[in-house]
């Protein structure tokens, strides 16, 4: 169901209830006064009847009493008039009142039934003379019925026209809706331009707004694909090339050279799996892909496994100092992602740290955070070249790491609200690491 079809049912039914609780009402009251109109009007007759018999001489009853005539006594044309004794002898008629008396004693308005017809009447008594004014139900009934209908006409095409503006005003309001429709639907699968739709109302400019960010967002993550996808294609040709050449060379001779052909090799492709394995975690937590853990680990905990991970035969050992009792508090963010972070940190100081130096890992509260803090002893980085550490395979002219391993730590950091900072120190970089606990 569309919009503008659902907005009119709802907005048409209210329409509808509230046009038809306002007519029930004004009929019912249209109805009522109608009938105290026309009450009315059989008492002022009857009261101008009495008022008129007064004025005229006492009239004679008996079999030579001549009969009161009802122009003398102006009755109005369609009211029903009986004038009678009060013994019930009919002294007068209007045209319009049945042959027979009404026969009523009682004073005031009343209903009576005479042959087929039901009467409304008043009876007023004045001395010796009841004066009786009535008028026929039925007729009474057809003259209301048609002052409702003409009464109901107007409210009728007044909500049919109610309706009708409705809905081609609700075609014309939603008309901006079927514009930016429109501009989307005719756009390329590939273009990431931003919407340029003018005359949009004050209520759809933020949803513009915020499609157009999207289509920021969504241009920010192509240009970083491809940007990935060409540094990774850069990148993965150099090993693949040497160990290609490698194993030439192992196939070309014998013994020793053959041997370190072949050493060469296999150490270029465990290089070359390392960037490959740096890569894919890069695309899986840039990509915002779920990692499942529901287990908590403390800053002690990881800080211990990342150093077992980093700490391989003939690389600088790494110390472990925890400052304080934070170290037992449970990190908020998952383990895998926790010590991949720490171990890229670990690695990289330990590339940059000259032989019978250690690595220091030391781990304590700062900034109602968890710093972790990995210092060297290297030659430490040029303050213009510290934002370039964490681009991707950007290396120090020293390095020979992969230049994938602070970039990750700065993807893990972005997605899970880390701080990272990278500080100059007398002897060597420190980089801190600052991250949430769980609460």
């Amino acid at each position: 169901m569309s919009l503008r079809l659902r907005l009119t049912l709802i907005l048409g039914s209210a329409f509808v209830l509230l046009w038809s609780l306002a007519a029930v009402w004004m009929l019912f009251d249209l109805r009522n006064q109608l009938t105290l109109s026309l009450d009315q009007r059989l008492a002022s007759s009857a009261r101008m009847v009495a008022g008129l018999l007064a004025q005229l001489p006492p009239p004679q009853q008996g079999e030579s009493a001549t009969p009161l005539s009802t122009e003398q006594l102006g009755i109005p044309e369609g009211i029903a008039c009986q004038i009678s004794s009060v013994r019930g002898e009919i002294l007068a008629s209007s045209r319009a009142a049945p042959n027979s008396a009404f026969g009523l004693t009682e004073t005031g308005f009343n209903e009576r039934t005479i042959g087929d017809l039901t009467w409304r009447t008043f009876t007023l008594v004045e001395g010796d003379m009841r004066v009786t004014t009535a008028d026929r139900l039925d007729e009474r009934d057809t003259l209301k019925r048609s002052i409702l209908l003409a009464a109901a006409a107007p409210v009728l095409l007044a909500l049919v026209g109610s309706l009708l503006v409705l809905w081609f005003g609700l075609s014309r309001e939603l008309s901006p809706l079927r514009r930016i429709r429109q501009a989307l639907a005719q756009r390329s699968a590939d273009s990431i331009e931003p919407l340029q739709i003018e005359g949009l109302p004050r209520e759809l400019q933020p949803l513009v707004a915020t499609q157009n960010q999207l289509f920021q967002r969504i241009a920010h993550t192509i240009e970083r694909e491809r940007r990935l996808t060409d540094d990774a294609a850069h990148e993965l040709r150099s090993p693949l090339t040497a160990i290609k050449t490698h194993l030439q060379v192992a196939g070309m001779t014998e013994g020793e050279a053959a041997r370190q052909a072949l050493a060469n090799a296999e150490a270029g492709a465990d290089r070359l799996h390392q960037t490959l394995e740096q890569l894919l975690l890069l695309a899986r937590v840039e990509g915002r892909l779920p990692f499942d853990e529901n287990l908590q680990y403390s800053a002690a905990e990881v800080a211990q496994m990342a150093i077992s991970d980093a700490q391989q035969q003939g690389k600088p050992p790494i110390e472990l100092q925890l400052l304080d009792a934070s170290a037992q508090r449970l990190l908020d963010m998952p383990r895998t992602l926790a010590i991949a972070a720490l171990r890229n940190l670990l690695e990289n100081a330990q590339l940059h740290t000259p032989p019978g130096t250690a690595v220091s890992l030391s781990v304590q509260f700062r900034q109602g955070k968890l710093c972790f803090s990995v210092r060297d002893f290297g030659p430490g980085v040029a303050p213009d070249k510290l934002a370039k550490l964490t681009e991707r395979f950007w290396r120090n002219s020293s390095s020979q790491g992969s230049g994938l391993g602070l970039s990750i730590v700065k993807a893990i950091a972005e997605r899970y609200g880390c701080e990272l900072e990278f500080v100059n120190t007398d002897d060597g970089l420190c980089v801190n690491l600052l991250a949430a606990t769980h609460t």
